[in-house]
């Protein structure tokens, strides 16, 4: 039976202000095993944070030890040892810490895991040196419930020795050792913790039997034989006498038992993974790292959730966060799960042969989604949202993951085309532009989200196809048509100042705000609002100023080809702004003015900062280089210089240069975080890539569908009450939808005529109506709603503007007959001399086309009306004249040619009939 040792309370309530630790871990834990729901973390020779039950919920600040020979020093582990950190396996994250007196009198030797099947931390030690006097204490700081304040610690004795223990709303931890405490205590951090009782006077006066309601510490005097190891315990549960049944049960077994079993426990995911290393070049080292790194960052009760690292950033100036729900990210720190970051990661891991851990992602995600068909922005496990941004490659993502294992027919018997369908039903109906970019800043047109998102839905329209859903394929490929027929229109500036002689480059974004529908994106003169700039430093700039590499993703994806012009003189731009030469290779900042990062006095992140470079953009740079055919070992040899010598990689290095006293230096991290779970993915699938010879994430659908001028999909432009396109050209083919089913009336002639057509219905849930724009049109569309839910008009009207070209221009009859706005545009016809058709049906396109240029002369009423246009050419010299052929159209359409290279006349007329039986009667 458990009793708490006297009544005595430490003095000095509620102690100083409580922080987390530093984000540049040494190393990270946990065993393999999901009944082991543990994980810890190390930094500077001692254990850090560590959370149970779950990955996201850290119950502890650190555990040290403090040394003193009682009479003449005070050494803090942490802080006066010389500390070496080295991995113990290949792939078990297990590690050996020598923590060396700097006047060399005595050593501190620990190896550290977590128990394979119950939830304690194990850490063996050797003390070695030659000080009689020597006398060692350990120094916990309970941060339990994911805070410093509110703690209880008490001392304890059961089954016949003492224990610290300590407890906040339910939760416990239990701290003891193979060796019996001498000397227990608890106290307030800063006020009556054993670090200031030792501090003050290198003996331990004090020994208090509880601290309630603080930030408090516990301290248990220890007396080890030198070079005798022993092992030290702490272990959690949701009860007392859990955490301590723990505890006890662990330490009875012998250390090296438990180190085989947690070793044995890392090779079985480990040992079938693909051979990567091969195309390494430190060996496999970080290969190793970063497998074992990616699932030891997924949780063990919500299999398949993978937080975005084990660290808190800049953790030494953060304190509690407000809530649980705290809306600071960087007060919460990235023990969360960001979408991004998770399919990132499970691709990461599906890259290097490892297909169960993205398989129960994927199932994760689907139960993640919202109704709507979106994803929050960041959650806790258990799907709470902690911010309630959107960002539309989020959304997409989770497609991109299910693209993948379908094509390695990884999905067993799980069925996610239901999370794919609402997934893509979101993008079409809140796209184009997203809330937030993906560096979860600014809201537009961004090059990186628009390339996620073309991908998915292609990727997505493939899924469709292959279940035989044509219909809804060719619909999705419709939009991401759209969306690709923009890219440059809304993300390419022409303005650009940042290299003489390049004014045309990819910019970071347009800016738009998504609650303005109607407004224009202007990747010129847009402004850009920047957040975490420094004291005078402005926080708006032009759009034209404002870049990052994020366009590489259209390459990656297959969107735009690696020696495309724009895309050449974009990385020259980002190159001269952004790269980072450092000793081990190049390294890129996020994008222009970056505020987030360590500040240029090596001091830490506080609400404003310094971006630094990043070394996942290394490795994007390398799959740039793979798609363009030139050598990714650089790139490869860069980011395994940038890991650590346990083979962890930062979020951010440092990019100036060395900074000593403040333990900056160029090429090594900064007080971010350190792992970065996205950047081990980013590292495995750049080996991936390097071993295939090809981009991992490459789509072949996407590529035949984008990757040339010739062939490409004529797109209609979409209108949508969330994003009302301002202007169409004459002959394309606008496309009216919405979320609900309804019935349009529309006009081409400011109300003198209307058209009321039902709109159709997918299986998306998306309803759409399609205008054709005639040849010669002028006058603006104007169209409203009748709702057909609630049988209720939208009671206001809408316009688009006409953009006109040298086309056909239509007479008076043609538009008449044009009495529904729809052509199909997938049933484009084609006609030339060498190859033509008999006939057409209405509201098909017709394109005439030949060898050499011309002037095309066409009718549409037997010579009745004429027009005339000049053919458009292609890059492979084509030439052709596009032919709209209105719905109710009944007469042939004779056309004939005037050459334009020898200034003649063909000579004889052609036509081409129309299929009578397709003119039926519109709603």
């Amino acid at each position: 039976m458990t009793q708490f040792r006297g009544q005595t309370q430490a003095f000095g309530q509620p102690g100083i202000e409580p922080r987390w630790t530093q984000g540049n871990k040494a190393g990270i834990g946990t065993a393999y095993s999901t009944s082991s729901q543990v994980w810890s973390t190390l930094w500077n020779g001692v254990i850090t944070e560590v959370y149970h039950p779950t990955i996201d919920w850290p119950q502890l600040r650190d555990l040290q030890f403090l040394i003193t020979d009682g009479k003449s020093f005070f050494h803090e582990e942490k802080a006066h040892l010389h500390s070496e950190t080295k991995r113990l396996w290949q792939y078990a994250l297990g590690y050996s810490v020598t923590n060396s007196d700097p006047n060399g009198q005595y050593r501190i030797t620990k190896e550290i895991i977590v128990d394979p099947h119950l939830p304690c931390l194990l850490q063996q030690t050797r003390v070695t040196g030659n000080l009689p006097d020597l006398r060692l204490y350990l120094l916990c700081a309970p941060h339990l419930e994911v805070g410093g304040w509110g703690n209880n610690a008490h001392v304890v004795t059961v089954a016949g020795r003492e224990l610290l223990v300590a407890e906040k709303q339910g939760q416990w931890l239990a701290l003891g050792a193979t060796l019996p405490f001498t000397r227990l205590s608890c106290g307030y951090v800063g006020q009556s913790d054993g670090w200031t009782d030792l501090h003050n006077d290198f003996q331990m006066d004090w020994e208090f039997d509880c601290a309630l309601d603080g930030n408090v510490a516990l301290t248990g005097e220890l007396q080890p034989e030198m070079d005798v190891p022993f092992t030290v315990g702490l272990a959690f549960g949701d009860c007392l006498s859990k955490a301590i049944t723990a505890l006890l049960q662990s330490l009875d077994v012998p250390f090296v038992d438990q180190q085989k079993r947690y070793m044995e426990q890392w090779e079985r995911p480990c040992h079938n993974v693909l051979p990567l290393a091969q195309v390494a070049t430190d060996g496999g080292n970080l290969c190793a790292s970063s497998i074992s790194t990616l699932l030891a960052h997924e949780d063990k009760r919500y299999q398949g959730a993978m937080i975005a690292s084990l660290a808190i950033p800049w953790g030494e100036t953060k304190g509690d966060p407000s809530s649980k729900g705290s809306s600071d990210p960087h007060q919460r720190g990235y023990h969360a799960v960001w979408i991004r970051d998770l399919v990132h990661c499970a691709l990461g891991l599906l890259a290097a042969g490892n297909q169960e851990t993205p398989l129960r992602s994927l199932i994760y995600l689907a139960t993640s989604q919202l109704p709507d068909g979106s994803f929050a922005q960041v959650t806790w496990l258990n799907g709470e949202p902690l911010q309630d941004g959107v960002q539309l490659d989020q959304v997409a993502f989770p497609i991109l993951l299910t693209w993948h294992l379908h094509q390695e027919k990884a999905l067993r018997q799980f069925d996610p085309y239901p999370m794919v369908q609402q997934a893509v039903r979101y993008l079409i109906n809140h796209g184009p532009v997203t809330q937030q970019d993906r560096w979860e800043q600014s809201g537009g047109y961004s090059p990186a989200t628009l390339a996620v998102t073309i991908a998915a839905l292609i990727a997505a329209a493939e899924m469709m196809r292959d279940r035989g859903d044509h219909q809804t394929a060719q619909f999705v490929e419709d939009y991401a048509d759209f969306l690709e027929s923009h890219i440059e229109a809304w993300t390419v500036t022409r303005e650009g100042s940042r290299v003489p002689g390049i004014s045309r480059h990819f910019v970071h974004i347009a800016p738009i705000d998504p609650a303005t529908p109607d407004a224009i994106p202007d990747p010129n003169r847009g402004i850009v609002f920047l957040p975490h700039q420094g004291p005078g430093k402005p926080q708006e700039l032009r759009a034209s100023e404002v870049v990052d590499a994020g366009f590489l993703e259209l390459v990656r994806y297959g969107i735009r080809q690696a020696d495309d012009p724009l895309i050449v003189d974009s990385l020259r731009v980002v190159d001269a702004d952004l790269k980072v030469d450092t000793p081990f290779g190049p390294c890129w900042r996020r994008y222009s003015h970056d505020g987030y990062g360590q500040r240029a006095d090596g001091s830490p992140w506080q609400e404003w900062g310094q971006g630094r470079a990043w070394p996942l953009l290394t490795g994007e740079r390398g799959h740039y280089a793979i798609a363009a055919h030139q050598d990714p070992q650089p790139y490869i040899s860069a980011m395994e210089g940038f890991a650590s010598s346990t083979g962890l990689l930062p979020e951010q290095i440092w990019d100036a240069p060395d900074l000593p006293e403040a333990h900056m230096y160029l090429g090594g991290p900064t007080g971010s975080a350190m792992p970065l779970a996205w950047a081990h993915a980013e590292y495995l699938t750049l080996l991936r890539s390097t071993m295939d010879g090809q981009v991992f994430n490459f789509i072949p659908a996407v590529a035949q569908r984008y990757g040339s001028q010739e062939g490409r999909p004529r797109a209609p432009q979409i209108w949508s009450t969330h994003f009302q396109m301002a202007e169409v050209t004459q002959q394309e083919l606008l496309r009216i939808q919405a979320s609900r089913p309804f019935r349009l009336r529309c006009t081409y002639s400011d109300w003198d005529d209307t058209h009321d057509t039902t709109a159709k219905p997918t299986d998306l849930g998306v309803h759409y109506v399609d205008i054709p724009v005639p040849c010669g049109q002028k006058k603006p569309i104007r169209f409203t709603f009748y709702w057909l839910d609630t049988e209720q008009w939208e009671g206001r009207d809408f316009q688009v503007n006409v953009h006109t070209t040298e086309v056909l221009t239509p007479t008076p009859t043609m538009i008449q007959q044009n009495s529904t706005p729809e052509i199909r545009l997938e049933a484009l016809r084609t006609w030339s001399i060498d190859s033509p058709i008999e006939a057409i049906t209405p509201q098909e396109l017709l394109r005439v086309q030949a060898p050499r240029p011309f002037r095309l002369r066409c009718t549409h009423t037997e010579w009745a009306d004429i027009h005339d246009a000049t053919a458009k050419s292609t890059p492979a010299g084509i030439h052709y004249v596009d032919v709209p052929i209105p719905f109710g159209q009944e007469t042939p359409i004779r056309f004939t040619f005037y050459w334009i290279d020898t200034n003649q006349w063909e000579g004889r007329d052609f036509q081409v009939n129309i299929d009578q039986e397709a003119n039926v009667a519109p709603i």
